[in-house]
């Protein structure tokens, strides 16, 4: 499996100030129950000062940065579908996951003017689409209080268009809410392919079992649908466990060395030949010798300086050398 970024650091309890979070005169969308109100009027001034930073259950922390996002997205015009961790409906998960960050599925269009609101409101960049994946799918923010929003301009394994597949799975919304503030999911199909599609990367055994291995033939034949619509059907097989059918595909070669491991030369030759257009496999191999700046950083914990940036330049083919060794080693 393929990792490039190194992993975030550990996700901390939350601590959320209590006037950011409860304060409706900013925005009533996201004011708590009548009851929370009630407690926290009975609470001196002084009082609330000297408590002004609660700790707060992972689950109800996740549901508010999800009303929070939501708001963000709402202010500045741009269209979200929250999927993942929270925002996966009850019917598909026999047991409660919330997750650790908020994943939304943005349409295309509207991806500028959300970073700007985003970076307005305190959101700063941890890592970029160019460097944060080999599908180059996400950008991911870090806040102070509401923690990582992973921002997906497109789904690894959905290979139609990102415009025209966010307009399909627009069509088929449905709207659940968050902190009192609704905010559209994907259908219930389009939210188990996703699911599965996340599989093929990250494999999640109660996932695969639940939205394939056990699921009824008729669940299948809709997600299966879904996917040729999408055209996500190589990755679904790199899901499922039959790679091997969709041998010849333009993406078969990335998603074999996603699923079974490769060297660093071999994921870059496949990112080529997984390209949708020739300009697209230029761009591919120009970027293939720059150093990946987001990982660096976070490994040295600050950015780094010129000098580091191009020591690990040149470290890049030895690190090769050596991948390409250790994999032809019996």
């Amino acid at each position: 499996m393929i990792h490039s970024i190194g992993g975030r650091p550990p996700a901390q309890r939350p601590v959320i100030h209590v006037d950011a979070v409860l304060d409706t005169t900013a925005d009533p969308r996201i004011s708590p129950p009548p009851s929370s109100r009630v407690r926290l009027n009975r609470i001196s001034a002084p009082d609330r000062l000297n408590a002004m930073a609660v700790i707060t259950p992972r689950a109800v922390h996740l549901t508010l940065a999800r009303a929070a996002v939501q708001t963000i997205a709402d202010d500045a015009g741009a269209d979200l579908l929250h999927i993942k961790g929270n925002a996966v409906d009850p019917a598909l998960r026999s047991t409660e996951r919330p997750g650790t960050d908020i994943d939304v599925l943005i349409r295309p269009q509207d991806i500028e003017r959300f970073d700007a609101r985003l970076r307005l409101l305190g959101w700063t960049v941890y890592s970029t689409f160019v460097f944060g994946s080999p599908f180059g799918h996400a950008q991911t923010y870090q806040h102070d209080v509401w923690g990582y929003l992973d921002v997906h301009r497109h789904f690894p394994g959905i290979e139609l268009h990102p415009a025209a597949a966010f307009d399909m799975l627009w069509a088929t919304r449905s709207e659940r809410s968050f902190g009192q503030v609704g905010c559209a999911v994907p259908s219930l199909t389009a939210q188990s392919l996703i699911m599965l599609l996340n599989c093929a990367r990250t494999p999640v055994h109660e996932d695969l079992v639940s939205q394939w291995t056990d699921a009824s033939p008729q669940h299948r034949a809709e997600v299966n649908r879904l996917a040729i619509a999408l055209r996500a059907e190589v990755a679904l097989a790199a899901a499922t466990g039959h790679l091997d059918r969709a041998r010849g595909r333009r993406t078969y070669a990335l998603w074999n060395v996603i699923v079974n491991g490769g060297t660093r030369a071999q994921e870059w030759r496949a990112r080529v030949w997984a390209a949708p257009t020739f300009r697209d496999a230029i761009l591919v191999v120009l970027r293939a010798p720059l150093v990946n700046i987001d990982v660096l950083s976070h490994r040295l914990g600050r950015p780094p300086t010129r000098s580091e940036i191009v020591r690990e330049f040149f470290a890049r083919p030895l690190t090769a050398v050596r991948q390409f060794r250790e994999r032809q080693r019996p």
